[in-house]
Order: structure tokens, then sequence, then C-alpha cells
């Protein structure tokens, strides 16, 4: 496999910028390229506001990786796969730079930035059985075998998170569908049916769901507008340059990124609604690279950010040693005046605090696992 001296980043086929290494091949350069800056977005606007000249990434979290790059980047089950499917070809992957590995990942990846040039590994195909694609996955995660590695990774388009999972389109739209990991209970699929449709009676902005074969849970995909065009995201670990595996992430901090980012009260009461449901429920997963923005442009050229529909509600009682991946005012067993806290700190005020919590309260029906006093 050829090194990867520099990639140009587009987005929707047209040039952002050209990401490089340093001269020590240690960290990663930046630049905008200068038509972007006339008409474009800060594709991340902490990290790499929209002005001339040239970004260095911090050294950590991400390997000298920038945050808005390393979200292209498959982690957990992807990132396994590509581990397996490089060693099948004789290659190390511990040995590639940040970016060897977004040039594997291309155009393939979720989000609408890709990397140019591209480098394939193997040519996949298009899976529809799921039933198989379960089976494959289970087998490769079991290392019953390693011969679909790459089959599987193709199917799962660079996606994040630990599970299984595969994208897929039919008449109705683009789709993420995914499996059952091997620590995972049978049912986890319509576990996770039962939580989307309980947040969504919670209020609660999740996508469009469905159980495939009874048993599989598909969630469309919220970076593929309805006529098909990309659409620019980002989690908020990529926008804080915060990695998964350092848990030091509070909801104080997601309703702050989420007010400077949308400048939207909507969005705001939005993220206090997920904190809620996610202690409430004992969705323990509550990570930052769960929680995403998306930026949109309005028929006056005019670019803006929104909060991305929530994803990943379902149980999970062990989170970090636990606890929540992220805490309420510093703790991670909160009260309700904890939650007030936060809230009053970004301008609610306490009443709209004590309603949505209310609301989300006698919602939750059977899911209420966590009362909160």
């Amino acid at each position: 496999m050829m090194k990867t001296d520099h990639l140009t980043v587009k987005y929707r086929n047209r040039i952002v910028g050209t990401l490089s290494l340093t001269p020590d091949d240690k960290l990663c350069a930046f630049e905008y390229d200068k038509g972007w800056l006339l008409d474009g977005f800060s594709i991340s606007p902490l990290e790499l506001p929209l002005r001339q000249g040239l970004f260095i990434a911090k050294p950590q979290p991400f390997h000298g990786n920038f945050g808005i790059f390393e979200d292209s980047l498959p982690d957990g089950y992807g990132r396994y796969l590509l581990h397996k499917a490089l060693l099948r070809e004789g290659i190390n992957d511990y040995n590639l730079s940040s970016l060897d590995r977004l040039s594997l990942v291309g155009s393939s990846g979720m989000g609408a930035l890709t990397y140019h040039p591209e480098t394939h590994i193997q040519q996949g195909t298009d899976m529809r059985d799921l039933d198989l694609l379960q089976q494959k996955a289970l087998e490769v995660l079991k290392e019953q075998q390693d011969t679909d590695a790459g089959l599987l990774l193709y199917n799962s388009g660079n996606s994040g998170g630990a599970r299984p999972k595969a994208i897929f389109n039919d008449e109705e739209g683009h789709w993420l569908v995914k499996f059952r990991h091997t620590f995972d209970p049978k049912d986890i699929g319509l576990q996770e049916f039962h939580y989307n449709e309980v947040a969504k009676k919670c209020g609660i902005h999740v996508p469009d769901f469905k159980l495939m074969n009874g048993r599989y849970f598909a969630t469309r995909r919220y970076d593929i507008s309805a006529d098909g065009q990309r659409i620019h995201t980002a989690t908020a670990g990529g926008l804080l340059c915060l990695s998964l595996a350092n848990p030091v992430l509070d909801y104080s901090n997601l309703l702050a990124l989420t007010g400077f980012l949308t400048q939207d009260r909507q969005d705001v009461e939005e993220m206090f609604r997920r904190m809620v449901f996610n202690y409430l429920t004992d969705n323990k997963d509550d990570h930052c690279k769960n929680f995403s923005f998306y930026i949109s442009q309005d028929p006056t050229g005019h670019y803006a950010w929104h909060l991305a529909p929530a994803y990943d509600l379902t149980l999970c009682t062990e989170g970090y040693n636990g606890e929540h991946a992220t805490s309420v005012n510093g703790t991670g067993n909160p009260t309700l005046l904890d939650m007030i806290a936060i809230g009053t700190k970004i301008k609610m005020t306490e009443k709209r605090c004590r309603e949505i919590f209310e609301e989300v309260y006698m919602a939750c029906e059977d899911l209420l696992l966590h009362p909160i006093s």
C-alpha cells in the first residue's frame, strides 16, 4: 500500500482544502482552498474556523489528526474489520498514518466529506441478505474466520460504533441496519426499536426507524437528504476534540456546544430532553460520539448548524465502569437540581427545565429504570 503524503478534502465534489502531514510525519496539517474561503463554511468551527492559513492538529487525543476528520474514520466494529481485512493483504494497519486511513475511506464514509485519492484494498459487493450478514459478523467477531472482513467492512459504509452495521437503500430511502454483537442479547433489535418508540413519545427527535426481518433495527440515515444529497455532519467528540476512550464530557458542555453552534433555543431544549431521557432509562452509552450536528444551506445561501436527530438509544447498564459516559453538573448520579443547574446556566428557565423533566418522566413508560429525585 502506497503511503499517502497529502489528500484533497471535498464536499459534494467541491474542493474544501488540502490535508497533509508535517515534515516529521507526526501531525496533520490542513488548509482551506481559496475558492472555498469565498463562499464555503467552516467544517469544524472550533478547530478549523473559516480563515486563511495553515492549521496544525494537536498530538492528542487523535494521534495528530483533527477531530472532524477522525469522525470519518471507522471505530469499534469498523476498525476491527479494517484491521482484519488489511492483515489479509499483508498490511499492518498500526503502521498507517491518519492520511492513509482516510484514503481508505475515500468517498465511502458517513457524512459529506470525501478524501482523494482513494485507496482500495479489495472490491466489495452489496449484500441484502441480513441474516447472512449477521451470521458472518458473528463469525468474524468470534474469530472463527476473517475471510469476510472486507465484505462486512464494505457493507458497513465505514460507520462507527461497537455493534455490527450495514448500509442499504430501498424505495423508502437510505438506512443503517444494526446487528447483534457477541455480547448483546438476542432481542437487541427489538429493544432498540422500543427505546426509539418511547423516545419519540418523550418528544425526542429520532430518525424514521423500522424492524427488518422482525429482528434487525434499522434507522434512516440523517446524513443523506431525501433527494440523495450528502449532508455534512460532525459528532460532539469531533467538534470538541474529545476521545470516547476518555469520558470527560458533561451535559453542560453539550448544552453550551448546542447553543453556540445552532443559536437555537429549541435545539438546546432538545439536548436537555435527551439528557433526562438517557438518565431515566439507563442509557449509559451517552458518549461524545453519540451526539451529532449537521449543517444545511437555506435558499439565500446561508449555512446554519442544527442538532442532528438522536441515535443509539437503548438500554446500557454498564456504561463506563458502571457510570454514564457523560456526567450532569459533574456527577454521575445527578438529582433534578443538578439538571436544573446546568439548564439555567445556558439561559433556560427553571420552570422550563422542570416542565421538560416532567414530560419525559411521564412518557418513559416501562423504560423508567432510574428515577431521579
